[in-house]
């Protein structure tokens, strides 16, 4: 992989990617409806930079998350359940007077009323992540160090910890990869938080966006190529569009130019919406270590979207490496017939095959 941004040989690097944030135990209910109504919940894990290095592993890549968790049982669950995803978790630390954070969620879509999400994160082992609590050594030990836009809202001490992370000091060694992940209720108490966001995003490398999250935190409308114009600094440019599809934008520093890709989303039959940023994050990130082009990668993010959205939680086990690349081969006509509903990753022959056929029955 070829590093955007300038910096030292990647190659040299021991991890493929290295996640920092904070994770937290979820409990999802065991039936629809209000919280108050639910009466029983399923324990699992979640965390937008976490479900990152849990996907990348789970698609064979080398991964470290890197985060802080609390002396306590709950931290003892998370550590175990991220390691059994493969992900190097070696350098989180525990903290002896802090708490692991949790939450509570609705079986119920996000995008609807009827959604609840409940955390209990405040004064969490994470929110006192900061630069002198953390492993740079750990923490720059691979190609790719990723972020996201949750982590700074965490507290004043994250926020220090981010801003020099993303800061372009001479000779940084990973390619920094950010998502933007707005959530407007971390950053109730900070009036700045969209413009700390667009700050950040700036000494990125490559970074995540959505344009509704443009639109909401910046109030940048108008598209991709006006975002882009909002963000012109990073070398990659990622706009998801929801179930429009994505577009890249890759700077060309030959001609002074951007390449401008744009791939259309598949259609899915959603089982849950939550996680789907993530495994997109993960799938592109994956085709950028395979030094895939930009066309593959958006694919590649679209594909470990769909595995995402086919199940009830964050995580999913994503189609095989050899299943995602043949379904990220097909040609253009194949590509926006394909509908991939649950179990689709465990049924490769079939989900391949239906590609071809839906192309010479059209």
């Amino acid at each position: 992989m070829t590093r955007a941004g300038g910096g030292g040989d990647t190659n040299s690097l021991d991890t493929d990617v290295v996640a920092l944030g904070e994770s937290m135990v979820t409990f999802l209910p065991s039936r629809p409806g209000r919280l108050a109504d639910v009466p029983s919940f399923e324990r699992g894990i979640g965390g937008a930079e976490s479900n990152v290095a849990c996907a990348l592993a789970a698609a064979g890549h080398r991964t470290r998350w890197v985060g802080r968790v609390g002396a306590d049982g709950f931290g003892d669950h998370l550590v175990e359940a991220i390691a059994r995803y493969g992900v190097d978790t070696s350098a989180v630390g525990r903290d002896p007077h802090r708490p692991t954070g949790i939450y509570f969620r609705t079986a119920d879509d996000r995008g609807t009323d009827a959604h609840e999400v409940v955390y209990y994160r405040a004064g969490s082992a994470a929110s006192a992540m900061s630069p002198a609590t953390m492993p740079y050594d750990a923490l720059w030990s691979g190609r790719v160090l990723h972020l996201s836009g949750i982590t700074p809202a965490l507290s004043a001490d994250c926020l220090a910890l981010v801003r020099d992370l993303c800061d372009r000091k001479p000779g940084r060694r990973s390619l920094v990869s950010f998502d933007v992940n707005h959530r407007p209720g971390l950053w109730r108490d900070s009036g700045d938080g969209a413009e700390v966001l667009l700050d950040l995003a700036r000494g990125a490398d490559l970074v995540f966006v959505g344009e509704d999250e443009a639109a909401n935190a910046w109030g940048v409308t108008g598209g991709p190529a006006a975002i882009r114009a909002a963000l012109p600094e990073p070398a990659v440019l990622v706009v998801k569009q929801g179930a429009h599809g994505a577009t890249v934008f890759a700077a060309d520093h030959a001609t002074g130019r951007d390449t401008i890709t744009f791939v259309p989303a598949l259609r899915v039959d959603v089982v849950a919406p939550v996680g789907a940023g993530d495994a997109f994050a993960a799938g592109f990130l994956s085709a950028t270590l395979r030094g895939l082009s930009a066309e593959r990668r958006l694919r590649h993010g679209h594909l470990m979207a769909a595995a995402a959205l086919t199940v009830p939680g964050d995580l999913a086990t994503p189609p095989s490496r050899d299943h995602a690349d043949a379904l990220a081969a097909v040609d253009a006509p194949a590509w926006e017939r394909l509908r991939l509903r649950p179990g689709w990753t465990a049924d490769p022959a079939r989900s391949t095959a239906a590609a071809s056929e839906e192309v010479r029955t059209s």
